[in-house]
C-alpha cells in the first residue's frame, strides 16, 4: 500500500511528531506533504528516510495550491490519503477527490469544546469542516471524547474510529544515569525538587499557573518548561515578576544547554523530573501526560481525556487538579510529602503503546482501501 500523509505544517507540535512516529510503526510506503513550514519534524522525517514535500501555501486562502496538491497526488499512484489538522483535511481531501483517490482518511487531533487549533468554533469553520468531511472514508479522532464532540459536531458515528495517539515505551522508560546526566547538563543542585511542564508555550497551556505555583513552594523547587511558542517572551516576564527567575528553565523547541550545544531530548528531560504538571482546561488528548506516566513520574492535571477516558486505577500516580496557582503548589506540596514512587509506567501508559496505535490505524486503512469505489464527483469543488 502507498500512502500518501498531508499535514498543514511540520513544525514541533503534538499532531506533528504523533505522525513521524506513527510512520516507524506503520507498514505502509509513506509520503508526506506540508503545506507548509518544513519545520524541524520535516527534517526529522528526512533523517527517518520519509520523503517529504513542502508544497508552498502562502496562507488559508491560497487556492492555488489545490492544482498543485491534485497533481502532486494523482503523479504518486497513492492508493490512500490521509489527512492530519484542520487547513490540511479541507484541502487534502478535496484534492485527493479530485486526483481520483477515494480511499481518504482523515485524523482529528485537535478539536476542543470551544476551539480547533486555537480557532473559535464559528459556524463557518464547523461547515468548511463538515463539509470537507463528506469526501474523506473515515475520520479518526485520538480518543473518545474527541470522537464524542465530532458527533455533536454532526459528523455520523459510523464514519467515527478511536485510534489513540501513542507512546514509544521503550524511548520513555525511566533511566537512573540518564536522569544523574541530564540534572548535571542542567545545572541543577542535588536535591532540587523538578516540576516539569511540556507542551508549546502558548496562553491556552497556562503555564504561567505554574511559574506562579512556583513562587509559593520553597527555594529547592524548580520548574523547567519543555517546549518552545509565541508564550515564551510573556512566561520569562511572569517568572521575573514572581522573582523565581533562577528557578525556571527554557528549553526551547530544540533543547540545549548553556553552551549551545544540543540538549537532552525529551525523554531524558522526564527522567530528570519528579512531577509533570499540566494546568491548561482542555485537552483532546494530553500526549504529554501519558508520556510522563511511560516515565513512572505522578502527574497533575487540569484536562486529559487520555486518562479520563481510562478506569481511575489505570492511571497510577495522576491527579486531577482544577485551579489556579494556589492550588497547583498545594498539590506539588502534598505530591512530594508521599515520597518518591517506583518509576515505572502504569497500566495506563501500557494501553497507549506506540504499536497498539499503528495496529489499530492499519485497520482503518484496510476498511477505507477495501470499500467499494464511490462513483459521485465532489459538489462544489473547483476542477483541477
Amino acid at each position: 500500500m502507498r500512502a500518501l500523509h498531508v499535514i498543514t505544517g511540520l513544525g514541533v507540535g503534538g499532531a506533528e511528531q504523533q505522525l513521524r512516529l506513527l510512520l516507524r510503526h506503520l507498514p505502509v510506503d509513506c509520503e508526506v506533504v506540508t503545506l507548509t513550514n518544513p519545520g524541524a519534524v520535516a527534517d526529522g522525517l528526512a533523517a527517518d528516510g520519509v520523503r517529504v514535500t513542502h508544497l508552498g501555501m502562502a496562507g488559508n486562502r491560497d487556492l492555488g495550491a489545490l492544482p498543485r496538491l491534485v497533481r502532486l497526488i494523482r503523479a504518486g499512484g497513492y492508493d490512500l490519503v490521509h489527512t492530519h489538522l484542520y487547513r490540511a483535511c479541507v484541502y487534502g481531501r478535496i484534492a485527493a477527490r479530485l486526483a481520483g483517490v477515494r480511499a481518504i482518511v482523515a485524523t482529528e487531533h485537535s478539536l476542543g469544546d470551544s476551539q480547533m487549533e486555537g480557532r473559535p468554533l464559528t459556524a463557518g469553520v464547523r461547515g468548511l469542516y463538515l463539509a470537507s468531511e463528506r469526501l474523506g472514508r473515515t475520520t479518526v479522532a485520538v480518543s473518545p471524547t474527541v470522537a464524542e464532540r465530532l458527533r455533536r459536531w454532526g459528523v455520523p458515528a459510523p464514519r467515527i474510529e478511536v485510534v489513540p495517539n501513542g507512546v514509544d515505551l521503550d524511548r520513555f522508560r525511566f533511566d537512573p544515569d540518564r536522569r544523574r546526566r541530564t540534572r548535571q547538563r542542567l545545572g541543577l543542585p542535588e536535591t532540587a525538587y523538578l516540576i516539569g511542564g511540556i507542551g508549546r508555550l502558548t496562553a491556552a497551556k497556562r503555564f504561567d499557573v505554574l511559574i506562579r505555583a512556583l513562587a509559593r513552594l520553597p527555594a529547592d523547587h524548580w520548574l523547567l518548561l519543555a517546549g518552545g511558542g509565541p508564550e515564551e517572551h510573556a512566561l520569562r516576564r511572569t517568572a521575573r515578576e514572581a522573582g523565581v527567575t533562577d528557578r525556571v528553565l527554557f528549553t526551547g523547541e530544540r533543547p540545549c544547554v548553556p553552551d549551545g550545544t544540543p540538549g537532552p531530548d525529551l525523554p531524558s528531560l522526564t527522567s530528570a523530573m519528579d512531577l509533570l504538571a499540566s494546568p491548561c482546561p482542555e485537552e483532546t488528548f494530553g500526549l504529554a501526560m501519558v508520556e510522563a506516566l511511560a516515565s513512572g513520574l505522578p502527574v497533575l492535571y487540569s484536562s486529559c481525556p487520555a486518562l479520563e477516558d481510562l478506569p481511575a486505577h489505570t492511571a497510577g500516580a495522576a491527579r486531577l487538579v482544577r485551579g489556579g496557582p494556589d492550588t497547583f503548589a498545594r498539590a506539588v506540596t502534598a505530591t512530594r510529602a508521599m515520597g518518591p514512587g517506583p518509576r515505572t509506567a502504569p497500566e495506563a501508559a501500557d494501553r497507549y503503546s506506540i504499536t497498539r496505535s499503528a495496529d489499530r490505524l492499519m485497520n482503518v486503512y484496510a476498511a477505507a482501501v477495501a470499500t467499494p469505489s464511490m462513483s459521485e464527483s465532489p459538489q462544489g469543488v473547483p476542477s483541477s
